[in-house]
């Protein structure tokens, strides 16, 4: 995500919501979230669209996202998600760089009606030789990659902006 940050197009604008804080969902306080998930549900409604970057625990997503997603989606009738454009990128530090974990969420945002880019797809296998210590993306052709993965995404939005 930091990546995405340093590498995003001068007319886009990215803010970063860490999910730290956001308690396991209780669907018996949907109707009144704690003030985490409403802030976490304020800003993704605010946003144009959204980019989920994501690693992969166990060949899917992690839970504490999966947790977030189910919080911000419900109740039923108020899915934040709905209708916004949207795309994931992945990281691990196996061969296919989080491609599972990044199907499994593509399955959910597709449930939710979040509008994915399919390409370009960033997957970033062998995290750990690519990223530093730091967290900062070091291999020169996966940061072409995060770059081409934000302008298609803004692309997108304003496509889908122009449809409505």
């Amino acid at each position: 995500m930091r990546a995405a940050l340093e590498l995003a197009p001068v007319e886009a604008r990215l803010e970063v919501f860490d999910l730290e804080g956001i308690p396991p969902f209780n669907q018996d306080l949907e109707e009144e979230p704690p003030k985490a998930v409403r802030e976490f549900k304020a800003k993704i409604r605010a946003a144009d669209a959204i980019l989920i970057a994501t690693p992969e625990y166990n060949y899917s997503v992690p839970g504490v996202l999966k947790n977030a997603i189910d919080w911000a989606s419900r109740p039923f009738g108020d899915n934040v998600f709905e209708d916004k454009p949207g795309a994931v990128m992945s990281a691990s530090g196996g061969m296919l760089g989080g491609a599972r974990a990044q199907y499994h969420l593509r399955q959910v945002l597709v449930a939710l009606n979040v509008h994915l880019l399919n390409r370009p797809e960033v997957m970033v296998a062998s995290a750990d030789e690519k990223i530093n210590a730091d967290g900062r993306v070091v291999d020169e052709k996966t940061r072409q990659k995060i770059r081409k993965l934000i302008e298609a995404l803004a692309a997108w939005t304003e496509r889908l902006k122009e449809q409505k």
